[in-house]
């Protein structure tokens, strides 16, 4: 193919790609236990919130309008006015539906936000900085033009029993005039950290400084889907662009994201969206627009989508210490998310060869080098000494992946 600058950098096979190449790989072969992905879990009762909804939009009629029309570029008139409400009540922000659009899902949004902020601008070279590492994978290849992102190693600090957290290392923390951008995801995808109050209100006052958007990715946050164990606060201001999504309140296919953000970023996104893709997917919208209308989208949140994935990652853990009693692992602190950051110490291989030979057993997870953007080809000894596990599938997959896991590590100790 006599591809174009554009279809060359694309043309590259990425770690987003190779994700969910192995995502669809392990599901099309029966007994592969599937630790690596990020597809959410299907829980039955949250599925029997769906359905009822469902049935209830069938039999409006509202269920046929949505999927036989167009919505306006922005996305459902009336979800936005829906979700303008429910914000302001919720999270006590000052906005209108003119502060949301929708879109494709986060991966689109992020695409349209990094190149949007960040590449060439009038000979000058901007950037995004990612201000800690280890962060989502799905970052690092989206830029139209290469090395689009520039990042900072986080501080590590110790817990005991076996346990660390990440921080920012805001004495370390370079922001200069070629900063676009100020990207963070909380919780972060991979390791489960979250941002504090004071972290976040930091990072805001160097955005404002510095004249730069702040986008907190906020796939896992609170007010919803709430897969977070911590009691933060959600955190939006005029400087703030917040990135929420459908997909890990159990509605990936609806590919639906959020994006919430000053009236002329929405105003521009919206355009935008309408070059590009015409209108975003009206479905999820109108789903999760019921459940707000019912006053069901914070109980299925706090009472069955939360509890169900911090009961997860505690049997996890507790799978994790029975059948790996070494003192070489070290499990990243888990406050949210659907993901374990397992670091193992002093490895005789790199973890990238370590996922060869799990998958060879039959076992999925994904090696740390993908979820260091901004650090170059040489991520460096800590980065390709972790892994991401999921840990949404049954005790049973969990048991017999873990048991997997701990023999392979077992040779490589």
């Amino acid at each position: 193919m006599n591809l174009s600058d554009f279809g060359r950098r694309f043309q590259a096979y990425s770690g987003i790609t190779h994700l969910m190449d192995d995502l669809a790989e392990g599901m099309a072969q029966p007994g592969t236990i599937m630790l690596g992905g990020g597809n959410p879990a299907t829980i039955p009762e949250v599925v029997a919130v769906f359905e009822a909804v469902l049935d209830k939009l069938r039999d409006s009629g509202k269920l046929v309008s949505t999927l036989a029309n167009y919505d306006a570029p922005q996305g459902k008139a009336s979800f936005l006015e829906t979700l303008a409400d429910f914000f302001k009540q919720q999270c006590g922000w000052n906005i209108t539906s003119r502060n949301i659009a929708l879109t494709h899902g986060s991966q689109s949004s992020f695409f349209i936000l990094f190149n949007s902020f960040a590449g060439s601008s009038r000979g000058v070279i901007k950037r995004v900085l990612i201000p800690l590492v280890p962060e989502y994978l799905g970052y690092c290849d989206v830029g139209i033009e290469a090395d689009l992102i520039t990042s900072q190693q986080a501080k590590i600090q110790q817990l005991g029993k076996g346990f660390f957290k990440y921080q920012i290392d805001f004495e370390k923390l370079q922001v200069d005039d070629s900063v676009g951008l100020i990207c963070v995801s909380r919780p972060t995808n991979p390791s489960g950290n979250v941002l504090t109050d004071d972290e976040c209100q930091q990072l805001d006052r160097i955005a404002h400084h510095h004249n730069v958007p702040l986008l907190i990715d906020n796939a896992y946050g609170t007010p919803f889907p709430n897969i977070i164990f911590d009691d933060v606060n959600p955190f939006w201001n005029e400087n703030c662009i917040v990135c929420m999504s459908l997909s890990k309140l159990g509605l990936p296919g609806a590919r639906t994201g959020i994006v919430v953000a000053n009236e002329e970023v929405i105003r521009y996104f919206s355009n935008m969206t309408a070059i590009t893709s015409l209108a975003p997917a009206g479905i999820g919208a109108e789903i999760v627009n019921q459940l707000i209308l019912d006053e069901a989208l914070l109980p299925l949140c706090h009472d069955l989508i939360r509890p169900f994935y911090k009961g997860r990652a505690e049997l996890a853990i507790a799978l994790l210490r029975q059948a790996i009693d070494d003192s070489r692992l070290h499990i990243h602190k888990p406050e949210g998310s659907m993901f374990l950051w397992l670091w193992f110490e002093g490895l005789s291989i790199d973890t990238s060869e370590l996922y060869q030979r799990l998958k060879r057993n039959g076992l999925l997870v994904v090696p740390g080098k993908y979820f260091f953007p901004g650090q170059g080809d040489d991520v460096g000894e800590h980065a390709e000494s972790c892994v991401r596990m999921n840990y949404v599938q049954s005790e049973q997959e969990l048991a017999k992946g873990i048991e997997i896991l701990a023999r392979e590590l077992k040779r490589c100790w």
